[in-house]
């Protein structure tokens, strides 16, 4: 049975030990019933917002649409309803900090619900804004380079002058922290992991969080279950055929660390966790979102890595990757196929295909999650 309730070693794990202990979800295992996710977090507020949506506004709510050539205009934002928008390196070496945030404001102001804007700037070799010497004067270092050079506390205060230039010129959410195990060089995660053991990398992702949290930066754990030595899924398919005992003993103490310190949103990645699910990429995986959602108990936003990566388009056609991903248990949609894409999803729910009720509870938590960084 690929799928099942974390075992009595990870919860022993988690529990044994005062750094261990600390680092677990509520202290003991806590499992969320269907019910209870369904239901959570009914806020008075978000609920009357919920009411007046239409269909084709919940769609786009569910949409983070990447924009790889440069910055999307108001119009663009506004036709597919978009809940999201995740900015690339074009954006940022075409322009400079107040044109940028001008541009960004344009789009606040023409949307009915504020998206919520995104980049991945990890530091190292995923800079999308440092880049750009109109932003800085030199790129963001990895959290590997800035543990080597000053620890713990170099890497927090790297996340906290990151946080301060992303608020500057309106970005909302900041991909990370990358919560990946990697000691290995010839790792595709080597460079962007902190390269420290599962004990050491949950103390990283818990700080990284709750930094964020108090300077009211989005975040989102990455890349769910872990990586592991697998190879780069951009341009296919990636087998991780490890034990869950083994996965339970490492790369899912970070993102537990993660949540327990408030974690809004976790990342799936497009691997083939084989322990869970020998078919389908995480991404796609019932099996894999039941994890996060029941026996974890996070109730937060679940994130698709990219859905135009190499890895998806050989398990789903491309039309459907974004129902496939949603009947999975996803609440927001990573793609720059936001166009095709959120059309068949409206579809799907006029269909039946996909239920009003599911549709509903994504909608709810990014809302919830919107409301709590103050956008809405």
């Amino acid at each position: 049975m690929k799928r099942r309730i974390l075992t009595t070693s990870f919860c022993i794990l988690i529990l044994c030990g005062a750094v261990l202990a600390a680092l677990s979800i509520t202290g003991t295992r806590q499992q969320l019933t269907l019910t209870e996710i369904i239901n959570a977090r009914r806020d008075p507020h978000i609920e009357a917002l919920l009411d007046d949506m239409t269909l084709e506004e919940k769609a786009g709510q569910m949409f983070m649409g990447c924009f790889y050539s440069g910055t999307p205009s108001p119009e663009t934002v506004t036709q597919y309803n978009l809940g999201s928008v995740l900015l690339f390196q074009p954006s940022f070496t075409d322009s400079d900090k107040p044109s940028l945030k001008a541009a960004l404001d344009d789009i606040d102001a023409a949307c009915e619900i504020t998206p919520i804007i995104a980049v991945d700037e990890e530091g190292g070799t995923v800079n999308r804004v440092s880049s750009s010497p109109a932003f800085r004067s030199e790129p963001f270092k990895s959290p590997r380079q800035l543990f080597a050079q000053g620890g713990m506390d170099a890497v927090i205060a790297d996340v906290h002058e990151k946080n301060a230039l992303l608020s500057e010129i309106g970005i909302d959410l900041n991909l990370a922290p990358v919560c990946d195990i990697s000691t290995d060089s010839d790792d595709f995660m080597y460079s962007r992991s902190i390269g420290l053991d599962a004990e050491a990398t949950s103390e990283y992702a818990a700080k990284v969080v709750r930094a964020c949290l108090a300077d009211n930066m989005g975040c989102c754990l990455k890349h769910f279950p872990g990586y592991g030595n697998s190879k780069d899924t951009h341009k296919g398919a990636a087998v991780d055929d490890r034990t869950i005992e083994q996965l339970e003993q490492s790369d899912l103490l970070p993102f537990a660390a993660g949540i327990k310190a408030g974690a809004p949103a976790v990342l799936v990645s497009h691997n083939i966790v084989s322990a869970l699910d020998e078919a389908l990429p995480a991404s796609l995986s019932p099996a894999v979102h039941r994890l996060l959602r029941y026996d974890m108990g996070f109730d937060g936003v679940i994130v698709t890595d990219d859905l135009s990566m190499g890895a998806v388009s050989s398990f789903s056609p491309t039309t459907s990757s974004a129902v496939t991903a949603i009947l999975a248990g996803n609440d927001l949609l990573c793609t720059g196929d936001y166009a095709s894409q959120y059309n068949v999803v409206i579809e799907a729910v006029k269909n039946g295909v996909i239920s009003e009720e599911r549709l509903d509870a994504s909608v709810r938590r990014i809302l919830s999650w919107k409301h709590d960084m103050s956008l809405i």
